[in-house]
Formats: structure tokens, sequence, C-alpha cells
């Protein structure tokens, strides 16, 4: 009978399994490093495009800017100053003759509670061509406060505030009428205002003439039903 004796130290481990395991996680590694490599060398080449263009950019600003400023260095020569002058001159017409101040009054009409009265309106043009508008109102406190509440829910009116408040005098109560009530204040409001886009008013106006337009048919459909009833008689 014969006794197989294993005088090794160490027991016997199969690493086959585990040497197949680690050369997949490998190549797995390889493979998304080869991936990631690919997408760094898309995006460093969409990077050099937008930094192309960026740069583009910006020469094309620096040309503009350098002609703009020989354009006002020319405009600010004393040959040329009447020119400037009459050119911000008209400019500013123009921008005070396209206020609408049938829109603006529309437009308060919609907001304006009982009781508060507007005195003045005086618009502002900006040099970006923006519309600030300085409303005096009159009336009882707790109701010009809600003008301002009302003027910050509209569309039309921008970041509306209150820049003064004074006590109603003697003669501003004689001038308001029966609807001046007694200890009443007068505000000063600052607001941007958006005007009325051509859009918006070309259907105000269509819807304008159909409404005028439906009584018309409606009294002549009534005239001829009259003229029908007189034949008849």
């Amino acid at each position: 009978m014969k006794i197989a004796v294993n005088l090794a130290t160490r027991p016997f481990v199969e690493l086959r399994p585990l040497f197949a395991r680690l050369r997949l996680a490998m190549l797995l590694l390889v493979a998304l490093a080869v991936a990631l490599g690919f997408a760094l060398h898309v995006l460093d080449a969409k990077a050099a495009v937008a930094g192309a263009k960026m740069n583009a950019l910006k020469a094309k600003t620096t040309e503009f800017q350098h002609e703009r400023q020989m354009n006002e260095a020319r405009m600010h020569q004393p040959e040329n100053m009447a020119v400037l002058e009459r050119s911000r001159f008209l400019n500013t017409l123009f921008a005070e003759k396209s206020f609408s101040w049938t829109a603006v009054m529309m437009d308060l009409e919609r907001v304006l509670p009982m009781g508060v009265q507007v005195t003045s309106i005086d618009p502002v043009m900006t040099k970006e061509g923006d519309v600030n508008i300085r409303l005096r109102v009159s009336g009882d406190r707790e109701k010009a406060v809600q003008l301002v509440r009302n003027l910050e829910t509209s569309q039309r009116f921008v970041s509306p505030r209150l820049s003064g408040e004074t006590a109603m005098t003697q003669a501003e109560a004689s001038r308001g009428g029966p609807m001046a009530a007694p200890g009443g204040v007068v505000f000063e409001i600052l607001s941007g205002y958006n005007p009325l886009p051509e859009t918006t008013a070309s259907s105000d106006k269509a819807s304008q003439k159909s409404s005028s337009g439906k009584p018309s048919q409606k009294s002549s459909s009534s005239r001829s039903a009259q003229k029908k009833s007189g034949g008849t008689r």
C-alpha cells in the first residue's frame, strides 16, 4: 500500500481564473482610456476652433472700436461740431416725437385706482433709446401705494419706485376737485416704460375696427326689418 505524502510547505493555489479576470479588467481599462483620449482630442479640437473664432471676434471688435474712435474724433473737430450738434438735436426731437401720449394714458387707465389723479407726466429719453417716466400723482396715500403695486404687475411699466412724497397743499386740493380727499399726499413716481409694439397696436386697431363695424351691421339689419314691416303695412 502506497501513501502519497505532500511535502510542500505551501498549498497549491489555482491562479489562472484570477489572472483571466485581471486581463479582462485591464482590457476594459484600456478601452476606457482610448475612449477618453478620443473624447479629449475631440474636445481639444472644438476648443481650438472656438478659440480661433473668439480671437477673430476680438480682432473685429478692436477694429470697430478703433474705427469708432476715429469717427468720433473726426466729428469732434471744430469744422464738424455744428453737424454733430444738429444730429443730436434731430435725434432727440425724433425720439420725443415717437413717444405716444395716447398709449401712456391708456396704460395708466388700466392701473390707476379710484381716487388717484395724475397731475403731470414727464417722459425722459435716455441715450440708449429707453423711456423713463416721472409721474406726479395726488390722492390718498394707500391708493398711491396701490398704484405703485399695480405698476409693478404691469407689462408696460418697468421697475416703478417712489422718489418723493409731500403733503397736498390747499391750492392742489382745490384743483383736485371733489375727488381730492382731505389730507391727501402728492407722490412722485419714477418708472421705465415699454412702448406699445407695432403688432399689438395693429391688432388693437383691427379689433376696434371690427367692434365699430358690428353695430353698423346690426343697425343695417334693423333698418331692413323696419322697411319690411313698413312695406307689409
